[in-house]
Order: C-alpha cells, then structure tokens, then sequence
C-alpha cells in the first residue's frame, strides 16, 4: 500500500522520495544543483520563479539540466 506521506519522483531519471505536498523547490534543494541550471517536469520547463510554487505530484519525472560549456 502507498505511503500518502512520500511522493515517488523521478529527478534525473534516478528514484527520490520526498515529502507530500513538496514543490520543485524541495528537488532543487534535495539534489543540491548550484546554478545555472534548468529544470522541467514531466517535460515541461517550469521558471526559475514558478519553483517554490510548483507543486509536484507523484511520479513525476524532474530533470535539471546545467549547461554544459565549451566548443
């Protein structure tokens, strides 16, 4: 039986759990990436300023890309 408390979520295409209710803020804070960097939900890139705000569901899938540099 599920735990209500937890939210499975996908961040990076790795498992993570984290607190019902969590937003993409709590991700950001739970894999600790320094910016830049942006991030998407299933798909679809959320704005810097939509993170704290961003409710996230279960089974998300969050990616947060950092530019890569270079040529």
């Amino acid at each position: 039986m599920p735990d209500d408390r937890f939210l499975p979520v996908l961040i990076n295409q790795a498992r993570h759990q984290l607190p019902a209710g969590a937003t993409l803020a709590d991700a950001v804070a739970l894999i600790g990436i320094a910016p830049p960097f942006a991030a998407a939900v299933n798909l679809q890139f959320v704005p810097r300023s939509q993170y704290a705000t961003h409710r996230l569901q279960a089974h998300d899938r969050i990616e947060l890309i950092a530019p890569v540099t270079g040529g």
